[in-house]
């Protein structure tokens, strides 16, 4: 289900020069502050600083991990992990789905991987187990969805990110499909206020995915019912580990030794050993099992101490 994305130079002119509709005007990238100038900041392969401006990847940071079995299957396979690899990854990315970019797809119904947290919460929005998921979006912020394609369109491919800008295209694009943009004006990233404006209008059975361990302890807090899904959690202390763990239902572990021995002696489930996932509560169990109820793909079901890893693991595990 390809847009097809239109040339860099177009997309930037398009968008700096005039409003595609009466709706823009509100928030145009060209009444961006001066200080908000048009730079995104991701966390990707092996947790190095990415920093895209106006499509082109312009720094690439040092990694924590050597390899990961994940990062060998991306449509662009990284074997190693080095700064080059990561650069051309990142530039694929950006060229296959505008990544970045105003250009950016957020619709797709494809399984990139059995287990991932997209995959899980897009599986449980189409049962009906949860009705909205918050989660953060290039060009966009943060954002509620409530689609299983945007769901996976979205976070699908999406790596950490810690920084963003809002463009009108993007954000149009996750309104017409049914989502809701938090913040037009800085495409701000904020999970709190997210999960607060879901509730506000009117969802009742709330998901987010969160990965900074305060924040997930406020909402857990603050938004009992709401299903946390700790993510992107590569680099967490021994403390950090435990605080995402316990205020989460669903938690990865990506290349985190604390999180697969906190969250692994703790958990209810694990699902893969590659990068598992742990339902940590009953919600999240549940949720892993609903999947696993509505896949044709073999399963082996057992019972055994966790966690349980495969000899395939993120090397070093940090």
């Amino acid at each position: 289900m390809s847009r097809g994305i239109p040339s860099l130079k177009s997309l930037w002119t398009g968008s700096m020069q005039h409003s595609l509709n009466p709706r823009r005007d509100t928030y145009r990238t060209d009444t961006l502050m001066p200080e908000e100038k048009d730079e995104h900041i991701i966390e990707a392969i092996g947790r190095c600083r990415v920093v895209i401006r106006k499509g082109i990847v312009v720094e690439v940071g040092e990694r924590k991990i050597d390899t990961c079995p994940l990062a060998k299957r991306f449509a662009h396979p990284v074997p190693e992990i080095t700064k080059e690899a990561v650069k051309a990854n990142i530039e694929h990315r950006i060229k296959a789905f505008g990544m970045c970019t105003p250009g950016r797809e957020v619709l797709d119904t494809r399984e990139f991987v059995g287990f991932g947290a997209s995959e899980i919460l897009s599986s449980a929005l189409r049962s009906g187990t949860i009705d909205a998921v918050v989660l953060a979006c290039d060009g966009a912020g943060t954002v509620i969805v409530t689609s299983p394609a945007l769901m996976q369109g979205i976070g699908g491919r999406m790596s950490g990110l810690v920084k963003t800008v809002p463009y009108p295209e993007v954000i149009d694009r996750i309104e017409e499909s049914g989502g809701i943009v938090i913040d037009k004006v800085h495409a701000r990233l904020d999970q709190e206020a997210g999960v607060r404006l879901a509730y506000e209008r009117g969802f009742g059975k709330v998901a987010v995915t969160v990965a900074l361990p305060a924040e997930a302890e406020k909402i857990r807090i603050q938004y009992p019912d709401t299903l946390v899904f700790g993510v992107h959690v590569t680099g967490l202390t021994a403390h950090e580990a435990g605080v995402l763990a316990s205020a989460s239902d669903l938690v990865t572990s990506c290349a985190s030794k604390t999180l697969r021995d906190v969250a692994g002696r703790n958990a209810l489930v694990q699902a893969g050993t590659a990068i598992p996932i742990f339902a940590m509560t009953q919600k999240g169990k549940d949720i892993i099992l609903e999947k696993i109820s509505r896949s044709r793909e073999q399963v082996l079901i057992k019972t055994m101490r966790l966690p349980a890893l495969g000899d395939q693991q993120p090397d070093p595990l940090v």
